[in-house]
């Protein structure tokens, strides 16, 4: 599929440029016109380009746009990435902080408001962005540029607080720093007594799984303990390159989550993401959270209904492996913290005994006396 795309569209270009994570950085969709010359544009997606408005800048790794079928308005990959005119109007408790970060945000960069843990946003940079990424106010906007002397901030605080065992380092997506400075970084977190776990938050395996060269995973090993928490969305992402990508990461003893959001018309189906969190279990990828969509500005159209997701975890269980269900979360408006929101099997009580309902809906007792 990628070879025949690259033929098409950048004929120039050879086997060896497109496997390059730089050069497809360099070749990213990101005007109308390079779009409408792959994709015939919707009026709603003509309409989103055509506002001059338009909040969230667009940008589509050659590779990534390869997976979609290019001739769909609905290809789920498409929706998540091509704007649409929706993304301009203003839901019900929509914000554009809607997690509250910046009043969680002590220092620039710095993110805390759990007690032992903080988000270092390492950069605001994407190679691909998300429309409905919760982040958009600042991603791909150059805010979050890292001279030293901001960066030298955010490390002092975190040495400062020796509460703070656990640092995501996010953005942007951390994976597109040079190997040199993330390394950089990555070894002055690690040097930091009381930090105990790393992780990386990025959606790079997916969108440009070229990224995850030898020297990247070489780097990234020596600053274990560290985990790699991949955005994954659908099953069409999972092409041979990001399966060579993710095996690459495994066999170097680096642990990987997935977080997938749940978005309407997109994966909002028992099926769909059984399918995914199957296929990411054979890659040694774990499902770790279901994100119910968050309430950025724009994203109404992406939102299900929280019963959707907790069907599809009660679907789930009983009929997958138990490492292929994640947790159902909503991160509570306002800096609340993420939420499990997942079905109750608890049915109720019957004297000493707990009413159990199982995968299957039938009821079974289990003697709890109170």
């Amino acid at each position: 599929m990628s070879a025949t795309f690259r033929r098409q569209y950048f004929p120039a270009a050879t086997a060896r440029d497109w496997a390059n994570w730089q050069w497809q950085l360099l070749h990213a969709f990101r005007t109308r016109e390079q779009l409408a010359g792959v994709l015939k544009l919707t009026t709603d997606e003509e309409a989103a380009f055509t506002r001059s408005d338009r909040p969230f800048p667009v940008s589509i790794t050659p590779h990534y746009l390869s997976r979609m079928r290019l001739d769909d308005p609905q290809d789920p990959l498409r929706l998540t990435m091509v704007p649409r005119v929706q993304e301009h109007q203003v839901g019900p408790g929509e914000l554009w902080d809607p997690l509250g970060e910046e009043p969680h945000s002590p220092v620039p960069r710095i993110v805390h408001t759990y007690p032992d843990k903080v988000l270092f946003l390492a950069t605001d940079f994407c190679a691909t962005y998300c429309r409905y990424c919760t982040r958009a106010r600042v991603v791909g906007s150059g805010k979050l540029t890292a001279p030293n002397s901001i960066w030298e901030e955010a490390l002092c605080y975190i040495a400062q607080h020796a509460e703070i065992r656990d640092v995501l380092v996010t953005g942007g997506d951390p994976l597109t720093l040079a190997d040199a400075r993330l390394d950089w970084l990555l070894a002055r977190l690690r040097a930091i007594p009381h930090v105990q776990i790393l992780r990386i938050g990025t959606k790079l395996p997916a969108v440009l799984p070229q990224r995850i060269t030898p020297s990247l995973v070489h780097m990234l090993r020596r600053h274990a303990p560290l985990w790699l928490s991949i955005h994954f969305t659908h099953p069409n992402e999972l092409s041979p390159e990001v399966a060579r990508g993710c095996i690459r990461l495994a066999d170097a003893g680096i642990p990987m989550v997935s977080q997938t959001v749940l978005l309407k018309g997109v994966n909002d189906s028992t099926a769909v993401l059984k399918d995914l969190f199957e296929k990411l279990l054979t890659l040694r990828v774990t499902p770790y959270y279901l994100h119910q969509c968050d309430p950025i500005v724009g994203s109404s159209h992406f939102r299900t209904p929280v019963a959707t997701g907790q069907q599809i975890i009660r679907d789930l269980h009983g009929r997958t492996t138990g490492f292929a269900i994640p947790s159902l979360m909503i991160d509570a408006p306002g800096g609340g913290g993420k939420v499990p929101v997942g079905p109750n099997y608890i049915a109720g009580r019957d004297g000493a005994d707990l009413l159990l309902k199982n995968y299957a809906d039938k009821t079974y007792r289990y003697h709890d006396p109170v």
